[in-house]
């Protein structure tokens, strides 16, 4: 009898600043994930549509390039995905309520915040 066949943990992170994204898919790429990033809610949406389903984690800014915001991406993320860990991140305060279930994370953040989400969220 053949092993189960293991799938990386995927997570879809969202920013339009392009250092802040390719630190964050750097850092989660070293924990073992699988990335997909977009610079734009609208972008993200596509993929939400697709793979909502095999996403365990999704870190928004809520400022971000298009017309969608982060906190509005992060309602549509769990409508797709209830169970999906979704984390908002912005240096500004949040204006607009989250959806049951997603956090927010004031910037400055650290980098371990984020590792430690990463197990969090493949807990789940």
């Amino acid at each position: 009898m053949g092993q189960a066949q293991t799938y990386p943990a995927t997570a879809l992170i969202v920013e339009d600043d392009a250092m802040q994204r390719e630190m964050l898919c750097l850092l989660l790429e070293e924990s073992g994930y699988l990335v997909i990033q977009c610079e734009s809610a609208e972008a993200a949406e596509l993929v939400l549509d697709k793979n909502a389903g095999a996403l365990c984690l999704m870190l928004t800014d809520v400022q971000l390039a298009g017309r969608m915001n982060g906190v509005e991406l992060a309602h549509v993320a769990k409508d797709r995905n209830p169970k999906l860990d979704v984390v908002v991140t912005s240096g500004r305060p949040l204006m607009q309520p989250l959806p049951d279930g997603a956090k927010f994370w004031a910037k400055p953040w650290a980098p371990l915040d984020v590792l430690r989400e990463a197990e969090i969220a493949q807990l789940n």
